[in-house]
C-alpha cells in the first residue's frame, strides 16, 4: 500500500510540474516567490498636465543613490534613448514636482529614464512646468535652459493620474 501512495504521489507531482512548465511556457504566472506588502516611498510627477505616482528603486549616480536610499548601478549609465525625466534645479514655481517625457500606454515608456535638470534663466519669472513640449518650448524661446545630467534613473510609474 505504501508502495503504491508513492508511485502516486510521484506521478502527481510529476503532473503539477508538468502542469506548471506548461503554463509558463505558454505565458502563464511567472513563479515570482511569496508576495509580502512593504513600504516604499512613492512619488509624484507630472506628464501632460496631471500627475503619475512612480517609485524610484535604482540610479547610475552614486550620489543619488545614497541621498536616495536606493540602489546604485552603475549598468544603468551606459543605457540609451529612455524617455526623458525632467527636474528643476533652483528656482521653481509653487507645487513644481518632476515631469515625465512619457507615461505607460505611450509607444515609448519604459521605467527607465535619462535625467534632464531644468533651471530658469536669470530675469525669468518660474511658471509650474507639467509637461515636456512646454518644457521644450520655453527652451526654445530661451527662459530656461535643458541639459543632460548624464545619470539614468529607474522609476517605474505605478499610477496614472487624470
Amino acid at each position: 500500500m505504501a508502495k503504491k501512495t508513492t508511485i502516486a504521489a510521484l506521478v502527481a507531482a510529476a503532473v503539477a510540474g508538468l502542469a506548471t512548465a506548461a503554463a509558463y511556457a505558454a505565458g502563464g504566472t511567472l513563479l515570482l516567490g511569496t508576495a509580502a506588502h512593504t513600504q516604499q516611498w512613492t512619488y509624484q510627477g507630472y506628464y501632460d498636465s496631471h500627475k503619475d505616482a512612480y517609485l524610484v528603486t535604482d540610479v547610475s549616480s552614486k550620489s543619488q543613490a545614497t541621498a536616495l536610499h536606493v540602489n546604485y548601478s552603475a549598468a544603468l549609465g551606459a543605457v540609451m534613448g529612455a524617455p526623458a525625466q525632467y527636474f528643476v534645479k533652483g528656482r521653481a514655481a509653487a507645487g513644481q514636482l518632476a515631469v515625465f517625457g512619457s507615461e505607460p500606454g505611450e509607444k515609448d515608456y519604459n521605467p527607465l529614464w535619462e535625467e534632464r535638470f531644468v533651471t530658469w534663466k536669470p530675469g525669468v519669472t518660474p511658471v509650474l512646468l507639467t509637461s515636456d513640449n512646454q518644457i521644450n518650448s520655453l527652451a526654445k524661446a530661451g527662459k530656461l535652459t535643458n541639459t543632460d545630467a548624464h545619470i539614468v534613473l529607474n522609476a517605474p510609474i505605478t499610477k496614472v493620474g487624470k
